[in-house]
């Protein structure tokens, strides 16, 4: 209860007669007014849904149960009156209306994305997988097919950093060690805080005294800009499973690149700035809807979106008896020739099982 104001929520059935009823538990808003003139009081407000009761079992609204049956719920007013005893006194100013829940912004509600759940792969035995080739491929944000992926709307960093503020998912360090050589094996794992500060550079602070003379500095981190973010590097493995004859991608992790400062000035490579293991992050990405110009309504999330390969990309490295990457032995535009190359050579593997 708040002032004049009261809100009354259902929880739960406690008896219902008959057993086989339906009903609706409803969240009630309610407004206390005084008319000191007329000596009329009134409540007013309104109802809406929060679940329904049927045959013994609670379901959520607007989700289909088992029997493929939507649950809703109409939501409604209330008006109630009453005589009482006109006010003497000078009658206060009317209360200032109050409502306590946000109003739906538009005229349905968007619960294809909010309520999705994530398809599981299919169980992989070893003795089945006949062919696996392991490829790190980067994604520019800046290509027109990955623009949705840094759309002010809905960026994919944006939803990736909440997840490990929230401490849905880890993120684990790129350092190579013995262990890990390529340092992308999610051997060591960072706090929020170390991960955060790798997606922004430092800078030295410095206090001085009255004389203008140093007599402190210390290491800032800047604010990290999400717009600034325009590359992410995945993992994967193509695995072909002899069981089902299927030749399929499975992103094994995804890492934002960044690019690091050096003393001296010179450009260097991007680098990845922390990894992901990506079947951590999918519950999350299932239910985070992706932006497009064309249709509001697609009813994708960034899930849907990796797992229909809905994005341009460029391989950077295959698994290889060196472990070189191609920009270890090609230069200029023959590193592009060579990615596609990889790309054609593991589609002519699929197109070459068949036999006319």
């Amino acid at each position: 209860m708040n002032g004049d104001q009261v809100i009354i929520t259902e929880r739960e059935v406690l008896k219902s007669t008959p057993r086989e009823a339906q009903w609706c538990l409803k969240r009630f808003s309610i407004n206390f007014k005084h008319n000191g003139k007329t000596g009329i009081d009134s409540l007013s407000g309104y109802w809406q849904g929060v679940r329904a009761y049927d045959k013994g079992l609670y379901y959520e609204l607007g989700v289909s149960d088992n029997n493929g049956v939507i649950h809703r719920c109409e939501p409604g007013d209330l008006r109630l009156w009453r005589n009482s005893e006109k006010d003497t006194a000078k009658t206060p100013p009317p209360p200032v209306a109050k409502v306590s829940d946000r109003p739906r912004d538009g005229y349905y509600d968007k619960t294809a994305v909010a309520t999705s759940k994530v398809s599981e792969f299919t169980p992989l035995r070893e003795a089945d997988v006949v062919f696996a080739k392991r490829i790190w491929r980067e994604i520019d944000v800046r290509e027109k097919m990955n623009t949705y992926l840094a759309s002010p709307n809905a960026r994919l960093i944006d939803v990736l950093l909440d997840g490990l503020k929230d401490g849905k998912f880890a993120a684990y360090s790129t350092t190579p060690t013995e262990e890990d050589p390529g340092g992308d094996m999610f051997t060591k794992q960072l706090t929020i805080g170390q991960a955060l500060g790798m997606l922004s550079d430092s800078s030295v602070v410095t206090k001085r005294d009255a004389d203008n003379n140093i007599i402190d500095s210390k290491l800032e981190a800047n604010t990290f800009d999400p717009d600034s973010l325009v590359r992410f590097r995945i993992k994967e493995d193509w695995v072909f499973d002899k069981q089902r004859s299927v030749f399929e991608p499975r992103i094994i992790g995804i890492a934002p690149m960044i690019r690091m400062k050096v003393s001296t000035g010179a450009q260097v490579d991007m680098q990845p700035a922390f990894w992901i293991y990506f079947p951590h992050a999918r519950p999350l990405l299932a239910v985070k809807a992706i932006s497009n110009e064309n249709n509001d309504q697609t009813g994708l999330s960034f899930d849907d979106a990796f797992m229909k390969r809905m994005f341009a990309s460029y391989i950077v490295k295959q698994s290889n008896a060196k472990d070189e990457r191609i920009k270890d032995y090609m230069q200029g535009i023959d590193r592009l020739y060579e990615a596609q190359r990889v790309a054609k050579q593991l589609m002519d593997w699929e197109l070459d099982l068949w036999q006319y």
